[in-house]
């Protein structure tokens, strides 16, 4: 089952059991899926579905973090829930130690060794995490070990 019937799917299964919560958090995803597909004049294939569901965790995220910053935990942990929900629908995270030994190895196959070099490192990066780690974790981990 491709991931927009699964997504579909859910949906529906939602909307029967009226988990409002659930629902909501649906329907951004599929609304955010058919802008996408939108703006490209097509149908999206699981990757690219996928790369929409990654940006929605990285503005959960973030938003997370502002709302901690202004005191609002109650409106963080509404997000943390929608964001633990959009993770569903990835496949499993790597973990930071994999995605460090994920690093060492592309930065020995490109021999690089400088900060000046992270462009390629992500680059190839990006490539071999797709949906299974966030840029902003992979970054901050390559500039750690090119450091």
């Amino acid at each position: 089952m491709s991931l927009a019937m699964k997504i579909t799917e859910d949906l529906k299964g939602a909307i029967k059991t009226r988990n409002e919560f659930r629902l909501s958090c649906l329907r951004m995803l599929k609304a955010s899926i058919k802008n996408e597909q939108v703006k490209k004049g097509r149908e999206l294939n699981d990757e690219e579905i996928q790369a929409v569901i990654s940006s929605l965790i990285r503005k959960g995220e973030e938003a997370i973090a502002e709302f901690r910053k202004g005191n609002r935990e109650d409106l963080a942990q509404k997000e943390k829930r929608e964001v633990e929900i959009f993770f569903e629908y990835l496949p499993a995270q790597l973990t930071a130690a994999e995605i460090e030994e994920l690093l060492r190895e592309i930065i020995t196959e490109l021999s690089v060794s400088s900060l000046k070099d992270l462009g390629k490192v992500m680059k190839v990066a990006v490539a071999r995490t797709a949906g299974r780690a966030q840029g902003k974790e992979v970054n901050e981990i390559a500039r750690r070990l090119l450091g």
